[in-house]
């Protein structure tokens, strides 16, 4: 049965496009058959607590002596890691929030990236369960982030999880971009607004495609 972890961490529970692009590949992905199955967590509509003690970012063997963090966590901890690796397909909705990605799903990262269960740390070899697992990440953002332009390395979300989720815990992560979002809102040139349609129906067709490639 493949199953597809659905992530997202929109505020914006009516016009996101980030939810619409996951949704696409969401509904791709049950469409392939009876036994593709999605589990989907909406890191907005019922946020993670924030870690509220700095020992979970540790396995308890690398613990500091006398630390006792939150049994509750701890457990939230090891349901978000087991939902994680049962999963075939991660799938992320990462609309850029102040040029990062939304607290919600970063408490998220938090909770997932643990050193010797999820990560390497002193074993290399046996410590990353998800290694070559495909992530797709579906990043959205308002402005043009375009390549010469001098807003092009201002999206600080896609690296900081391209970090934890290939680098660390060795996905195999790909993306797809839509930009230009807030463009019709604002009152952007026109050919601007165009590019926006056009890459916007890029995204719902990379995201098909997508999902009928990884499933």
């Amino acid at each position: 049965m493949p199953i597809l972890l659905q992530l997202d961490s929109s505020a914006d529970l009516v016009t996101s496009r980030s939810r619409a692009i996951t949704a696409t590949f969401a509904d791709t992905w049950r469409g392939l058959s009876n036994e593709h199955t999605v589990v989907h967590r909406d890191l907005h509509r019922e946020p993670l607590s924030h870690l509220t003690d700095a020992a979970l970012h540790f396995p308890a063997r690398l613990r500091p002596e006398g630390a006792r963090p939150s049994a509750e966590q701890e457990k939230l901890q090891q349901l978000l890691i087991a939902e994680l690796v049962a999963a075939d397909v991660l799938l992320i909705g990462v609309p850029l929030y102040n040029y990062s990605m939304p607290s919600t799903l970063k408490a998220w990262i938090d909770y997932i990236h643990l050193p010797t269960v999820t990560a390497p740390f002193d074993d290399p070899t046996s410590q990353q369960p998800l290694a070559g697992r495909p992530a797709v990440l579906v990043s959205t953002r308002g402005a043009v982030y375009d390549p010469g332009t001098s807003t092009e390395f201002d999206d600080h979300a896609l690296p900081a999880l391209t970090l934890i989720l290939a680098n660390a815990l060795g996905m195999t992560v790909e993306t797809i971009v839509a930009t230009r979002t807030l463009s019709e809102r604002f009152g952007a040139p026109a050919d601007e607004v165009d590019t926006q349609h056009e890459e916007l129906a890029a995204a719902h067709e990379s995201a098909a495609r997508a999902a009928r490639r990884l499933g």
